[in-house]
């Protein structure tokens, strides 16, 4: 039982506190589905705990990280029939929130319930996020908390500038474990994506992104 529920359960207004909040949550599931309505595919933006947040527009660093990252992994996917691969506007929805991730990966089995029009994906996975300063605290707050609640295997935060990624897989207590922080010069492995191994300096160098694919077509050969 987590603590906060313990709390609740102590507090002789228990009840009340409980109908109240069923009834902000009714609320707040009229305006998700009002975001529902609005949203259109041109804009990035997710519904977190009652709040539509829109995006701005991402730094150069920023979609060229994700994209050589894309471009490694959606391969590889695809060569291993291992799922899907989907970036940024792919929305995934969770129990109470939905997020537009920068990277996300559905297994095999996960994937065959999607078609063509679908909109609302169930949680993947494996994500990854791109830090930013705009979005920095809710990769490292809410979206970490929320991603390991329900049940996403694995999570890397990239960190341009360090060209870093972090490395958390889901531990036995639910929560998210640091497994390394990897540097431009070290390999990392994903856990969740059986044999995806890669140099870090593939998603922050093109040339290095080149080889890394051609490594990844030539072992299929």
């Amino acid at each position: 039982m987590s603590q906060l529920l313990e709390q609740l359960l102590d507090a002789p207004d228990a009840r009340l506190i409980i109908e109240q909040v069923q009834e902000e949550l009714q609320r707040e599931a009229t305006q998700r589905q009002a975001f529902y309505d609005w949203i259109r595919e041109d804009q990035k933006a997710e519904f977190i705990n009652g709040e539509i947040i829109l995006h701005s527009p991402v730094r150069r660093k920023h979609w060229k990280a994700v994209g050589m990252l894309n471009n490694l992994l959606h391969n590889y996917a695809i060569m291993n029939d291992l799922g899907e691969v989907a970036t940024e506007k792919a929305m995934i929805s969770l129990t109470r929130n939905d997020y537009e991730p920068d990277l996300c990966f559905w297994s095999k089995e996960k994937a065959a319930g999607f078609t063509d029009e679908t909109m609302l994906h169930t949680a993947p996975d494996f994500v990854v996020e791109v830090l930013s300063k705009g979005t920095a605290k809710k990769d490292r707050g809410i979206k970490f908390t929320d991603y390991a609640a329900h049940g996403i295997a694995e999570y890397w935060l990239v960190e341009t500038t360090k060209k870093e990624i972090e490395q958390y897989v889901l531990g036995q207590s639910g929560e998210y474990e640091l497994k390394g922080k990897f540097l431009s010069d070290s390999v990392i492995e994903s856990l969740t994506v059986a044999g995806f191994r890669l140099p870090v300096s593939a998603i922050f160098d093109e040339k290095e992104n080149l080889k890394a694919l051609r490594k990844l077509l030539a072992a299929q050969t």
